[in-house]
């Protein structure tokens, strides 16, 4: 089995980050993972590029952990592939098959809507997963869900409680979701705790891995055995919005919780 991390960020490109693209490189071939995808937080969330300046400049900021990664993995054997987290009102999503030459030839990205980013992804061949879609901090104000406009969900979140991944497992079982799982990781040390997915064969490009997520193909998630299997109401939810087709977001039907 190939071990893949789906979801994680550096100090370069997210002002959360805490360790930069060639350190998470290090760490994770380390302990045995084929590659990784940086998933920076793009301009609508928690960004270290600057919110204004010159578009490139801006981009050449964002993209610059996972420079230092990909020339890293590169350089030790460690598979490293671009992606992007991009936030809305605190409903994230991560984007793949896209690149750093798809966000400099697309300045208009910064205002798009959860559908216009969606659409004009799958347009250019890409793919977009909600993240943590129960996650509940006191960041947030409410739950977004929105899985009209995206291509799954990420069902199991190192960051997350067990009762808001069994809230997501339980929604996606019901709803027939697709799933991948990620560490969401900011800070690769000796404590950290690694999700991702395991596939049956390597994938050479962010496009191999595109395609395996749109044709649903199986893969492992790995996480621990029992993660889904707290009950969610010890965590009840906070306000909870399901986005409709008219991009408005409307009560969260509750049928599918048990």
């Amino acid at each position: 089995m190939y071990r893949y991390e789906t979801h994680m960020h550096t100090c370069q490109g997210s002002a959360c980050g805490a360790s930069t693209g060639a350190e998470h490189v290090r760490f994770y071939k380390e302990r045995g993972y084929q590659g990784i995808f940086i998933t920076d937080h793009f301009f609508g969330g928690n960004t270290a590029a600057p919110r204004t300046g010159k578009w490139k400049d801006r981009i050449d900021h964002y993209c610059s952990g996972f420079e230092d990664a990909w020339n890293e993995g590169q350089r030790i054997g460690l598979d490293v592939f671009f992606g992007i987290e991009q936030n809305f009102q605190g409903d994230e999503y991560l984007i793949y098959g896209v690149d750093k030459q798809y966000l400099l030839d697309h300045p208009e990205i910064e205002r798009w809507t959860r559908k216009e980013t969606y659409e004009n992804i799958r347009a250019a061949g890409g793919c977009m997963i909600q993240a943590h879609p129960f996650r509940m901090r006191g960041y947030l104000n409410a739950i977004r869900v929105c899985d009209l406009f995206a291509d799954g969900i990420e069902v199991a979140n190192a960051g997350n409680t067990p009762a808001q991944d069994a809230y997501a497992a339980q929604y996606c079982k019901a709803r027939g979701i697709y799933t991948i799982a990620g560490s969401d990781n900011h800070k690769s040390h000796e404590g950290s705790v690694l999700y991702g997915v395991g596939l049956e064969r390597p994938i050479d490009s962010a496009d191999e891995w595109v395609q395996h997520i749109l044709q649903k193909k199986p893969h492992t998630l790995l996480v621990p055995e029992d993660r889904f299997d707290g009950e969610p109401a010890v965590e009840p939810l906070i306000p909870s919005y399901w986005m409709n087709a008219q991009e408005e977001f409307v009560e969260l039907p509750m049928d599918w919780l048990k």
